[in-house]
């Protein structure tokens, strides 16, 4: 069953009571990264692991997410600032425990490549955000799996062109 969170804002991102913040980076150059993050939706299941479904919803403001383990969210873009910054809000999941939830990709240059920083900004139950700080290590594997398949992927990509 589907759970309403609460309708937090781009600055829920300094303030959650649990921010998980990982970065990593990459060879491929920002307005890569931005293409495969905001603009290749579809894509995400080919190199982050966790995700078996991501399609747009809304025209492009919302998306539908799957996730390994039968986790189903409905998400609302917050921002799309091309090759520098990517968010989005969870409006509603079917998990429990979960009050509110935004995560947030940033993109700096870094060299001829891009410093990614991913934080996943969250609010729910005490057991909840105790389980949160516990699955970071967890959490932090799974992004840097993540941005390096994704970086193989552009590279991939780049290549064919």
């Amino acid at each position: 069953m589907a759970r309403q969170l609460s309708p937090v804002g781009l600055d829920f991102v300094g303030t959650a009571p649990v921010r998980l913040v990982f970065a990593r980076q990459l060879s491929a150059p920002p307005a890569a990264v931005y293409r495969a993050l905001a603009e290749d939706v579809t894509g995400w299941p080919a190199w982050f692991r966790a995700v078996t479904l991501c399609r747009p919803t809304a025209d492009g403001a919302g998306r539908e997410v799957k996730l390994v383990g039968g986790g189903h969210l409905q998400e609302t873009i917050l921002a799309t600032e091309p090759d520098q910054r990517y968010a989005y809000r969870v409006d509603t999941v079917n998990a429990p425990g979960l009050r509110a939830l935004v995560e947030e990709w940033l993109l700096t240059p870094a060299g001829t490549g891009t410093r990614v920083q991913w934080t996943f900004a969250a609010d729910g139950s005490a057991p909840l955000r105790a389980l949160l700080k516990v699955a970071r290590p967890g959490m932090g594997r799974s992004f840097q799996d993540a941005a390096g398949r994704l970086d193989k992927r552009i590279a991939a990509n780049s290549s064919q062109s």
